[in-house]
């Protein structure tokens, strides 16, 4: 039996950067269920699925254009949607057109070259729409294997969560992920232990008057069962409310 490399560490002897520790926050009411300190903290992952149409991609683009207007530095990856598709979205939804946008499709012969290529820029956020697009469109240009891909992932967001990066920057990920037919989660447990937060947007009731909220099951830095209701009926942002769940 091979002998390992063992290294133990006593967290008295580890020193971070302090602005590891300081949270970037959307300024909105959401931001007390990002995290106890109020906000999402750099270097971490947070996994979203939820109930088609529920309103995913623009709830969380309205976080990261929020945290872009403080200064950030953000970045969306878009494996669902095209130019056009996002040209109509930003009609009702001005300040996305604000935040540099990766399409998939345009790299599709080079997609794990694209995002290794502009991840290694250095962001304070970045936006994955969706976990499961982005590796697909990898395994098929690779000839990997499901397990392979997702380690290839898994990796790289955290070679960029401790800034192994040009920007040095501690980048957090906000990754859109499928979800089972019960309305769990989908993917392995390895996604799920490396992984800070896992929230879920869905409807409370059905049809028309249907409510939409936001709830986190899983969250290392904050609470998890408050629900977060939300509208998109205004456009131009996400209005929301709040209410604790017991």
């Amino acid at each position: 039996m091979k002998k390992v490399d063992m290294k133990l560490v006593k967290m008295k002897d580890v020193k971070f950067n302090d602005d590891l520790f300081i949270p970037m926050k959307t300024k909105t009411i959401v931001d007390s269920v990002l995290s106890t300190e109020g906000g999402v903290f750099p270097g971490t992952n947070t996994i979203v699925i939820g109930d088609p149409g529920v309103g995913k991609s623009t709830v969380l683009l309205d976080w990261v254009c929020n945290m872009q207007a403080q200064g950030k530095k953000v970045l969306f990856i878009s494996g669902e949607m095209n130019d056009i598709d996002m040209y109509g979205y930003v009609k009702r939804f001005p300040k996305f057109g604000k935040v540099p946008i990766m399409f998939m499709n345009d790299y599709s012969k080079v997609p794990k070259q694209a995002v290794e290529q502009v991840l290694n820029d250095g962001y304070d956020i970045v936006l994955m729409d969706s976990w499961a697009e982005v590796t697909s469109m990898v395994k098929d240009q690779m000839g990997w294997a499901r397990n392979k891909v997702e380690s290839w992932l898994l990796e790289l967001l955290e070679k960029n969560n401790k800034a192994n990066n040009k920007a040095n920057k501690n980048t957090a990920f906000i990754c859109i992920q499928q979800m089972t037919k019960q309305g769990e989660f989908a993917g392995s447990n390895r996604i799920k232990h490396m992984t800070t937060a896992m929230a879920a947007l869905r409807f409370d009731g059905s049809g028309a008057d249907a409510e939409r909220y936001i709830e986190f099951s899983k969250n290392r830095r904050g609470s998890v069962g408050d629900r977060i209701y939300f509208s998109l009926h205004r456009g131009g942002c996400v209005d929301y409310s709040f209410e604790t769940v017991d």
